[in-house]
């Protein structure tokens, strides 16, 4: 179990340093100009060339990986609601690396993730362990 989360805090890291790099990323590439063919094709050839967004793309990737992982070592159920703490990671990075101004209301949607993920992971340590075998299922032994 404690592999798996360091897996997924390490694999949440990840994330948080995808979004920050591709936010700084954008911001150098500017606000797109309504939704056309062009515009589009403006937007993603800027975005190949920029190496933030090069570098956050391949930090999303990391942390794709670190999903596949963990994906086939748990249940989803489990897994997957624990993904949310991206956003409290996030939260904290555009704080510090991009200077945003959090406001109470968000700090307490964050704060609802956490219990919420804190619960997910009881259930995990709560969940029914399987029975060990009885001493009535022994190997037979040939004479």
């Amino acid at each position: 179990m404690l592999k798996l989360l360091s897996i997924l805090i390490v694999g949440l890291v990840f994330e948080s340093t995808g979004v920050i790099l591709l936010k700084k990323g954008i911001t150098h590439i500017g606000d797109m100009n309504g939704v056309t063919a062009s515009e589009i094709f403006r937007i993603v050839k800027a975005s190949v060339t920029n190496p933030q967004i090069m570098l956050g793309v391949f930090f999303e990737a990391l942390f794709f990986i670190c999903l596949l992982i963990l994906m086939s070592k748990s249940d989803i159920s489990f897994l997957w609601p624990l993904t949310a703490l991206s956003f409290v990671f996030a939260t904290f990075a555009a704080m510090w690396f991009l200077g945003e101004s959090v406001s109470i209301v968000r700090w307490f949607g964050v704060i609802l993730i956490v219990i919420g993920a804190a619960f997910i992971s009881y259930s995990e340590h709560a969940k029914e362990k399987p029975a060990p075998p009885t001493s009535d299922q022994s190997p037979v032994t040939e004479k």
